[in-house]
């Protein structure tokens, strides 16, 4: 089978939800096959059965400094075993991440750990944005839309509930958090993202929303990270600071997150 091979090279492209962004643009041409993302040189890979210049206008119309690279025709073979098979990783990767929200929002707020709860809004983040991509198949674009728009809004009222709480433990008289259970918890969820990158790198896919969820589980990582070299500073100099300059650092990374969730309804 003959197919029509397009590479852009997309400038803005860095995270899943540009991923997510281009795909719901895209999604009405029946005559696109496959997208291949490949975030970390920001090229986008279209196979499709016919030109169609609409796929260009609705690139430019995202504004992501999307620019021809390529086109050429090629043979086609389609792989279903292989997407099922990605498909169930990135359901295994998306229960971990929504698993850790609930441990570590319940122990943020036991131990008064605004780097646990932070972190705790990060995976929900990741959640939502694997559950965008997974449960949007087949659905229409109304409906991905109205799921992007709740997702994105919740995330920033998380967020922005979090920057008050942080400000007024600033200003305030708070008992220290427990670092036994920010390094405890945070040393769980640690372990829980590694699996998630042992399994995606396992995988050795080469599509580019898998490297996506790679990048996004790395990030995992340095924050769980982040949140334990807290909870030892937290010990070493008796101060509640460092607990809530990471949980503001994460809260900026979770707004940000948000912001690009939100690009999605419009």
């Amino acid at each position: 089978m003959r197919m029509i091979k397009t590479v852009y090279r997309v400038a803005k492209m860095d995270c899943p939800s540009e991923e997510i962004l281009i795909r719901m643009k895209l999604e009405d041409f029946h005559i696109i096959k496959k997208l291949d993302f490949d975030i970390e040189k920001r090229k986008l890979t279209i196979f499709h059965s016919e030109m169609d210049p609409d796929i260009e206008v609705r690139l430019k119309e995202l504004d992501l400094d999307s620019e021809l690279e390529e086109t050429k025709t090629i043979d086609w073979i389609e792989d279903r075993e292989s997407e099922k098979s990605q498909s169930r990783l990135l359901w295994t990767v998306l229960i971990i991440n929504f698993a850790f929200f609930t441990i570590e929002i319940i122990a943020g707020i036991v131990s008064r750990s605004m780097g646990l709860i932070a972190d705790s809004l990060d995976m929900l983040a990741d959640a939502f944005v694997y559950g965008l991509s997974l449960w949007a198949v087949g659905a229409s674009v109304i409906r991905k839309k109205k799921v992007a728009t709740l997702s994105g809004y919740f995330q920033m009222m998380l967020a922005v509930i979090g920057f008050i709480e942080i400000i007024r433990r600033f200003i305030g008289f708070e008992a220290l958090p427990d670092f036994r259970a920010m390094i405890a918890v945070s040393f769980l969820a640690l372990m829980a993202n590694s699996i998630c990158l042992y399994l995606l790198f396992k995988s050795k896919s080469r599509d580019a929303h898998m490297k996506a969820s790679m990048i996004f589980t790395s990030n995992d990582v340095i924050i769980n990270t982040g949140v334990i070299l807290a909870g030892i500073l937290v010990l070493v100099t008796n101060s509640r600071y460092p607990d809530l300059i990471v949980g503001a650092i994460v809260f900026l990374i979770v707004m940000k997150g948000a912001l690009r969730i939100l690009k999605l309804g419009k």
